[in-house]
């Protein structure tokens, strides 16, 4: 989105590289306020960037 590599965008979010990879692969769940960071830099919504699975509802 907009054109912006994990590099830059770890920048401007105060996270690393690796973070925003790791968001990326579904390997790293951010919080909240990351999340609503990424959404707010990225000028979309949250839910556009994050979905709920069927599985994140069933306790391990």
């Amino acid at each position: 989105m907009r054109n912006m590599g994990q590099s830059e965008l770890a920048e401007q979010l105060g996270v690393t590289r690796q973070t925003i990879h790791a968001v990326e692969n579904g390997k790293f769940v951010p919080s909240t306020l990351l999340a609503m960071k990424m959404a707010a830099l990225l000028d979309t919504k949250v839910e556009e960037l994050f979905e709920l699975e069927e599985s994140d509802w069933k306790q391990e």
